[in-house]
Order: C-alpha cells, then sequence, then structure tokens
C-alpha cells in the first residue's frame, strides 16, 4: 500500500542507488590517474567535483520538493542523472570527464529530497529514527566502493558508468510506480519565505555541525580509496572493501545517533561526538601512515560522524518551523560542502609536503572550533531558560 512505509522505504532504496553514482568515481580514482596522467591534486578535484553541486544544489531542490512534492521532484531527479553518467561514458579527455562528473553531482541533492518528502509522513517524536533510517541512503557510497572496482575489471570504465545508467532509469520507474505524493497539499510559500530560515542562528548553528559530521563522512568515504592506496598501496578491490567498510559503519550508526538524540537528547549527543573526532582526528596526525591506528581512527570516527549525523536532523524539524525541504536543503549543503573541500586540501598538502598529517591536523582544528561553538550556545541557552 502506498503510504508513509512506501514513502520510507523507497526514498532510502532511491538514495541508495544515487548515491552510489555519487561516489562513483572515488573507487575509479586511480584507474581514471592512469589514463590522464594525473597528478594527486587533479585527481582529487576529479573525485571532490560532483560534492560541489551536490551541495550547492541541495538548498532549491529541497525548496521544490516543499513546494512541488517529493514524488515528482524525486523522480526527475533521477532521471536526469542518466545524462551525466551516459556522457562520462564516452569522455576522452579530463576536461570533458570533469565536465560530467560537475553535473553527477545532483545525485547528492537526493538526500535533501528525501528528508523533505518522508518527513512530512511522520510525526515529530519519531522525526530523529525516521530521518535516521532514511539517511543510511548514504549505504550507495559503500556500494560503489565494493561494486565499481570488480564492474571495471569485468567492463571497464565507460561500462561502468553505462550499467550505473541503467540501473538509476530503473529506480526512478520504480519509484515513480510505487510511492504517492503527501496528502495534504505542498507548501506554497513565497521564496522570500522559504529562505527566511537564514534569520535563525540555529540553522546557521546546524550547518557548521552538519559541515563537520557529514562533510567528514562525505570526505573519508570519497577519497579513503585513494588514501589507501597512496600510504599502504593496497589494490583498488581491496582498497574499496576498506573504504566501504567506512561508510556501512557510518551509516549503520545514523539511525542510533538520531534514535539516542530522542532519548538523551541532542545536545549531549553531539558533546560525545565532537569530543571522540577530535581524538580520533590527532590520531590521523601523528600515526596517519600506521595501517593499524589509521584503521582504527577511521573506524571510530565513521562511527561518530554516523551518530552525529542523526542527532544533528534529530534538531531540523525543530529549527524547520513548517520549512524542512528549505532547512534541510541549507544544513544538507553546507554538510556537502563540508565534503568537498578536505579532499582537495589533502590533495594539495601531500604535493606540497609528502604527507597527508598537515590536512587531518586542520581536521583536528575543526573539531576544537565546534566544540567551543558548542558549549557556548548552548550554555546560553540554559541561561536564557533560568532567567
Amino acid at each position: 500500500m502506498k503510504g508513509r512505509t512506501a514513502a520510507l522505504v523507497y526514498s532510502t532504496v532511491a538514495m541508495v542507488v544515487s548515491f552510489a553514482a555519487w561516489a562513483i568515481l572515488s573507487p575509479m580514482a586511480s584507474t581514471l590517474q592512469e589514463l590522464y596522467r594525473l597528478s594527486v591534486t587533479e585527481k582529487s578535484l576529479l573525485v571532490a567535483t560532483p560534492v560541489l553541486l551536490g551541495s550547492v544544489m541541495r538548498i532549491p531542490m529541497g525548496m521544490l520538493t516543499d513546494r512541488l512534492g517529493g514524488k515528482k521532484v524525486y523522480t526527475l531527479t533521477m532521471l536526469f542523472l542518466i545524462f551525466p553518467l551516459l556522457g562520462a561514458s564516452f569522455a576522452g579527455s579530463f576536461e570533458t570527464l570533469l565536465f560530467f562528473a560537475f553535473f553527477l553531482g545532483m545525485a547528492g541533492t537526493t538526500f535533501a529530497i528525501a528528508i523533505a518528502y518522508v518527513s512530512r509522513w511522520f510525526p515529530l517524536e519519531k522525526q530523529g529514527l525516521v530521518l535516521g533510517i532514511t539517511g543510511m541512503g548514504n549505504f550507495g557510497t559503500a556500494v560503489a566502493g565494493f561494486t565499481v572496482p570488480l564492474l571495471i575489471e569485468a567492463y571497464g570504465v565507460s561500462g561502468t558508468f553505462r550499467i550505473f545508467g541503467v540501473a538509476i532509469a530503473i529506480m526512478a520507474l520504480l519509484f515513480w510506480l510505487g510511492t504517492r505524493e503527501f496528502p495534504s497539499s505542498p507548501s506554497s510559500g513565497s521564496i522570500p519565505s522559504v529562505l527566511g530560515v537564514f534569520r535563525y542562528k540555529e540553522t546557521w548553528l546546524l550547518s557548521t555541525y552538519y559541515f563537520l559530521t557529514f562533510g567528514s563522512f562525505m570526505a573519508f568515504g570519497i577519497y579513503l580509496p585513494t588514501l589507501l592506496q597512496d600510504l599502504f598501496h593496497l589494490t583498488a578491490v581491496d582498497a574499496g572493501w576498506r573504504a566501504a567498510g567506512f561508510v556501512v559503519v557510518a551509516t549503520l550508526a545514523r539511525p542510533l545517533g538520531g534514535y539516542l538524540a530522542d532519548r538523551l537528547g541532542a545536545e549531549r549527543m553531539l558533546t560525545v561526538v565532537f569530543a571522540g573526532v577530535l581524538l580520533g582526528a590527532l590520531i590521523l596526525t601523528g600515526l596517519s601512515e600506521e595501517i593499524r591506528s589509521f584503521s582504527f581512527a577511521c573506524l571510530s570516527i565513521a562511527l561518530l560522524v554516523g551518530m552525529g549525523n542523526g542527532a544533528v536532523f534529530k534538531l531540523v524539524p525543530v529549527v524547520a518551523r513548517g520549512r524542512t525541504g528549505a532547512v534541510t536543503g541549507v544544513v544538507g549543503a553546507a554538510g556537502g560542502i563540508g565534503g568537498f573541500f578536505p579532499p582537495i586540501v589533502l590533495g594539495m598538502v601531500r604535493d606540497a609536503t609528502g604527507s597527508y598529517a598537515l590536512g587531518f591536523g586542520l581536521l583536528a582544528v575543526f573539531v576544537l572550533d565546534c566544540i567551543l561553538l558548542h558549549k557556548w550556545y548552548f550554555g546560553q541557552r540554559k541561561r536564557e531558560i533560568m532567567a
């Protein structure tokens, strides 16, 4: 029966397929580097480029979902992805591939669409868990990690892009047939009214938090194959599977974070998350070339940022005030941008210094800033309540 369950299930599965397309370039980055003779910085730019459009466009796509309905917007977005996937399969140069990589970024906007669509079907007290489950569509990054290297071995780079194009077309059809719009009429608020969410300091606060948590998830998820092959000389398949492990841990932790935020409060959850990520970043800064320490730190960060993602979006419906799509778009965009810069910075740091340590040190500094901001905001909020 088409209803809340269908909305939740189809939205999550569709995000898995879309995120796999979003992350398709990362597992094939080393192959593309050899094919086009790229520097580490150029390879990092190629991997990070889809994240840029997928981040910025989350804001208007969230707004469109509020206004036009999730079923229409979700389906049309998936159909659009066929264009860059097929285009990339015919790319004959780095510049052409970079062009299509940019438009692959639209796959990342499905997060904002799914959150806005699913949230309409469930009451506020269930938002943490339900949106955490929806966010498990991030698992698509892992799907790309362990399927793309195998597909390249069997069908080549061009064949892999085309297979993903067929998969996204099938998913779009299934989503259209299996879901329906929320029974109430879509939001018809004006654009200035929707953009009013920028006036709330909570929007900026959650955007900063999500820049860290989801940004770390995306940055590690798409760049770990490159790091593992560069640091420890692993094969593409081995690196893909290990990177997939990071994504799986972070993805499964997301609904747990939402559930614990429902029970214990998002403030406490985020305090623990930030402290743990700081410790992990410090370990990577000092021991980034020792595989056991590197693996432990990465998996710990995966667990923590996954729970952090769920905890942040527990707060979104509270801040949204009837504009869940708009707030989701803003916060989601911040998270996506948080995943865009680190791979490029790490590539530049590696080219300049021969090591990734400084890049991980910058992560530690930013986490410390989030801890101080978190302590200040909630301290101020408690003082206002007591006054």
